[in-house]
């Protein structure tokens, strides 16, 4: 995968997350300034979804830590990168705890 390529992936997995925010009934507000992606929950606390093209990463930091995510050539998924845990599932989980209430977001 290419830059451009890298980074049109990104691009579009971010806007499914935001597509799938707008039609869920929850109270988080987001946003997207150069390239990373912001998500502010009820309590303060925020999930930051950012590329790192110089290694092609999706990086996602939580309250609970930071993660790192590569593409999955055989699968043609993105996979966190020390136990190959989806993205989106890896993010339903992030976003649960820490809107303490289930948020599910489908790749």
């Amino acid at each position: 995968m290419d830059e451009s390529e890298f980074n049109q992936n990104v691009d579009d997995i971010i806007e499914r997350i935001e597509e799938q925010l707008d039609e869920m009934e929850t109270d988080l507000d987001y946003e997207t300034a150069g390239g990373i992606f912001t998500v502010t929950f009820e309590n303060n606390t925020k999930i930051i979804i950012n590329r790192q093209a110089p290694v092609k990463q999706i990086w996602v930091a939580t309250k609970s830590g930071g993660f790192h995510f590569d593409f999955n050539l055989d699968n043609r998924s993105w996979v966190k990168d020390d136990d190959g845990t989806e993205l989106f599932n890896a993010l339903s989980q992030y976003f649960t705890e820490q809107a303490g209430e289930p948020i599910e977001l489908k790749a």
